[in-house]
């Protein structure tokens, strides 16, 4: 029973978003899980998914926020649009923006890390600038993206999906392939750090509670990947949230910086006394933010097939939020981008099921708020009892 106990307050959250995805499911007669709108629940929240997993790195470093990648989103996905509207060929303009991010980023690093500006204070002021940027190179206008290799390429064109290689009719065959593949990959990586903890020597979950967690998210795998070969397959948009969440969980659990950002969260004193350049740590974290703060603005303006001034607008709360419901904590020093991704998803099964449902979007802004705030509340009292 301990370690069924365990396993599930480890997963408090994913429990929490089946529950709210049964919720839904009777509340819209089970259109919440229609393939089109699986689909889009993905596809519209890819910016979610990209940037709570950068947000996720500054929160690890003490529970800091980085305010400004709504204004950045709408000023780098403006300069594209604007780029692509003079000609500019699609992979220049692409590199463009991701050193524009790079650069943005490293700025407010720079203040943040080596000026001891509290982040707070340096992204807020970084919020105002770059709205205010997006606004000048915009001149107020919507720029239109017509560029069909962007467009498709990043998730807003008609052929924004990776093609059936198999030639399946009803269903998307390569779609489920790779799903099929993908379980694969996932229970064999699971089994062998499993393998390799035990031979160190580390603590494990109990057996139960590790078969349970395999077949839990390979059933879910599957159960996704066969909504999405009902409908078109594999949106793009999927595949650059895969391979960042994928790369950043590796960098978070596997490499020398991942595990100096939840040092430095944990006890930042200590980490300094042990030899470790927290300023490089933090200078890291948000230069990193900027950089996928561009590719979320490049999925954004994708997707929305144009760009506008308004573009950006509470990202950053929505990155925050994912965070933190999804098992971050408000101090630093804890979370996962697995996590992040588990937040993002919930509030953005929140967001669909309530606009099938009817419901006014001030309202959705409440709910969003409290399943915030009992996020928060839960880590809070998780910590009391641990001291």
């Amino acid at each position: 029973m301990g370690s069924i106990g365990m396993t599930l307050k480890k997963y408090t959250m994913v429990i929490a978003l089946v529950v709210i995805v049964g919720i839904f499911y009777v509340g819209t007669h089970g259109k919440i899980l229609l393939p089109q709108n699986i689909n889009n629940l993905l596809s519209q929240n890819a910016y979610v998914f990209v940037l709570a997993t950068g947000m996720l790195l500054c929160i690890l470093t003490g529970g800091n926020i980085d305010l400004s990648v709504g204004s950045v989103v709408c000023f780098v996905g403006g300069l594209g649009a604007l780029l692509m509207s003079k000609g500019v060929n699609v992979v220049v303009t692409v590199l463009i923006l991701l050193v524009c991010g790079i650069l943005i980023g490293a700025w407010q690093a720079l203040w943040v890390a080596y000026i001891n500006v509290p982040p707070f204070i340096a992204t807020l002021a970084g919020m105002y600038a770059f709205r205010g940027l997006s606004n000048v190179i915009l001149d107020g206008h919507v720029v239109a993206i017509a560029n069909k290799a962007f467009l498709n390429a990043f998730g807003g064109g008609a052929d924004c999906y990776v093609p059936d290689f198999m030639g399946g009719k009803a269903l998307n065959i390569t779609c489920l392939t790779a799903a099929v593949v993908g379980v694969a990959l996932f229970v064999l990586a699971e089994l062998k750090n499993r393998i390799s903890a035990k031979r160190k020597g580390y603590e494990t979950s109990g057996i139960i509670g590790f078969v349970v967690k395999l077949v839990l998210v390979s059933v879910v795998i599957l159960y996704l990947a066969y909504k999405l070969a009902k409908y078109k397959g594999i949106p793009t948009s999927l595949i650059w949230i895969l391979i960042i969440v994928l790369a950043y969980h590796y960098f978070t659990t596997r490499t020398t910086m991942g595990r100096y950002l939840y040092a430095v969260g944990g006890n930042e004193k200590a980490t300094q006394l042990s030899g470790i350049n927290t300023k490089k740590v933090y200078f890291f974290a948000y230069t990193n933010m900027g950089f996928l703060t561009a590719i979320a603005g490049i999925l954004t303006v994708a997707r929305a097939t144009n760009a506008q001034p308004t573009y950006g607008m509470f990202y950053e709360m929505d990155a925050i939020g994912a965070c933190f419901i999804g098992g971050a904590s408000a101090y630093g020093g804890t979370g996962s981008v697995f996590g992040a991704i588990v937040g993002a998803l919930l509030m953005g099964v929140i967001n669909q099921g309530m606009s099938i449902m009817g419901v006014d979007a001030n309202y959705q802004k409440v709910v969003k708020g409290i399943v915030l705030l009992l996020a928060v509340i839960f880590d809070v009292v998780s910590k009391k009892e641990k001291k």
